[in-house]
């Protein structure tokens, strides 16, 4: 079982803009193709009549001009429209094969409408004796002639035309859908960056705009800037408490050291009550680095350079054997190195307290250092008694204590706690789990329980920090 904290960058998710804006264009392009075929159907008819009417207005006019000229007149008035209309008028002979007009619904009752108008007797086709155009045959003195037209005189528009407009009008959509989405995701942006830099402790620069135009936005930004004033004057307060609570409790600490050292004749004696001031004195400590402020600066660190003081054992109140596998140096994280060193000293301390076998004075601890990018990893694994899966989750919990396996030392019960939160402060993060993996223990180990020596599951104590490429380097290679 493992215990957690997730990084802070979440991927896969659209953003309130895109959304919003691909709301707006699926709308804008729903109403688009609605207003298309409307606009289709409502011209349709109107339009097929239209044309009906001018075709069957040259036809009488035609009819009437024909029959009322003397012959020589006729013929000039044939060679006119045939030249200036291009218009033809040809005898229709029994003979004549000829194919309907009507191949769409728009031809189709463009013939309709030609036939109710010029009579029952009436012939649109398309094509006559193998050539192609409009044909309309009409009767006149008893006998029957075709009369060609161009067949662009009865037409709808064109499909080009319609992509062109369809084009303009979704860029013009796409402009108005990015122009509004902007403008109702800019004040929420500026919301949600503000947000963060309280997250992060900066009170100074969070100020939102309280004159905007609309109201709404306006009361939250009020709002907003009254509670990040009063969060700003909470840290003051509790900055400055903080600070006299350290050095009031110092103080008299220092004073009672001072005199147990004058006035206490028994070494036995002035050693354990040397001890439980030094105890009194890091549990204040703990207490002050978990009440510290979220606000950090980290920068690029080389993690060998922290590893190495760390590795000495008189540096830790128990007996403890170290071990620091091999791993290829430099290797730099994001860190602060003060932070990091307290955190690695906590966890260490931890497993030299907890982290012996049974039956054993001396905890084994074994720290490995694995790079996997984006993340460097560092192992601190032990051979205690481990803890079980529901005592695990909580040991990074304030003042939690875990069972008696691991609760035997006095203290305030913050230290992983102040681990987690000083780890979260670098942008990384902490995993418990236990029992500990063989991956992150030497080979050769026996398992719990068998062999000439025993040990306990263990707990493996995982950190991750961001890798950077170091001082100098390009941050992209």
């Amino acid at each position: 079982m493992t215990v957690t904290t997730p990084p802070q960058a979440v991927g896969g998710r659209i953003s309130l803009f895109w959304r919003t804006f691909l709301s707006l264009v699926l709308l804008l392009a729903v109403c688009l193709l609605a207003w298309v075929q409307t606009f289709r159907a409502l011209e349709f008819e109107p339009q097929a009549l239209h044309s009906a009417r001018q075709v069957a207005s040259l036809v009488n006019l035609t009819r009437v001009a024909l029959q009322h000229a003397d012959p020589i007149a006729r013929v000039s008035l044939l060679k006119t429209l045939a030249d200036e209309e291009r218009m033809s008028i040809a005898p229709r002979e029994s003979g004549d094969s000829f194919a309907g007009y009507g191949t769409n619904p728009f031809t189709r009752q463009v013939a309709e409408a030609l036939t109710d108008r010029l009579g029952p007797g009436t012939i649109v086709a398309r094509e006559v004796n193998g050539e192609e155009g409009l044909w309309v045959a009409f009767s006149m003195d008893k006998d029957t002639y075709w009369m060609l037209l161009d067949p662009r005189r009865v037409t709808t528009i064109h499909g080009s035309t319609w992509v062109i407009w369809l084009a303009i009008a979704a860029l013009l959509s796409l402009a108005g859908a990015a122009v509004i989405a902007e403008l109702i995701n800019q004040p929420l942006r500026k919301l949600s960056q503000a947000t963060k830099r309280i997250r992060d402790g900066d009170f100074t620069g969070t100020h939102l705009d309280e004159r905007v135009p609309t109201a709404e936005i306006r009361d939250v930004n009020i709002g907003f800037n009254q509670m990040a004033s009063q969060l700003a004057q909470m840290e003051r307060d509790r900055a400055l408490m903080l600070a006299g609570i350290s050095h009031d409790l110092r103080t008299p600490l220092a004073r009672l050291r001072l005199e147990a050292e004058l006035s206490v004749p028994d070494p036995d004696a002035l050693q354990h009550m040397g001890n439980d001031i030094a105890q009194v004195e890091a549990i204040i400590a703990k207490f002050m680095d978990y009440a510290r402020p979220g606000a950090h600066v980290t920068g690029c660190v080389e993690l060998g350079g922290v590893l190495a003081p760390l590795l000495q054992p008189p540096a830790y109140p128990t007996r403890i054997d170290l071990t620091l596998m091999p791993f290829s140096t430099p290797l730099w994280v994001q860190a602060d190195p003060v932070d990091l060193h307290r955190v690695l000293q906590n966890i260490l301390e931890n497993a030299g307290r907890y982290g012996a076998s049974p039956g054993q004075s001396v905890a084994h601890v074994h720290i490995t250092v694995k790079l996997q990018h984006p993340w460097v990893l560092i192992g601190i694994a032990d051979q205690g008694a481990g803890v079980d899966n529901q005592t695990l989750p909580r040991l990074t919990q304030p003042f939690f204590r875990a069972d008696a396996a691991r609760s035997q030392a006095s203290g305030a019960g913050l230290g992983l706690a102040v681990v987690d939160k000083m780890l979260t402060r670098m942008d990384g993060n902490l995993t418990l789990t236990s029992p500990c993996p063989p991956e992150w223990l030497p080979e050769g180990l026996n398992p719990p329980g068998r062999g000439m020596t025993t040990r306990g599951p263990g707990l493996l104590t995982l950190i991750r920090l961001r890798h950077l490429p170091g001082p100098g380097n390009n941050p992209n290679a």
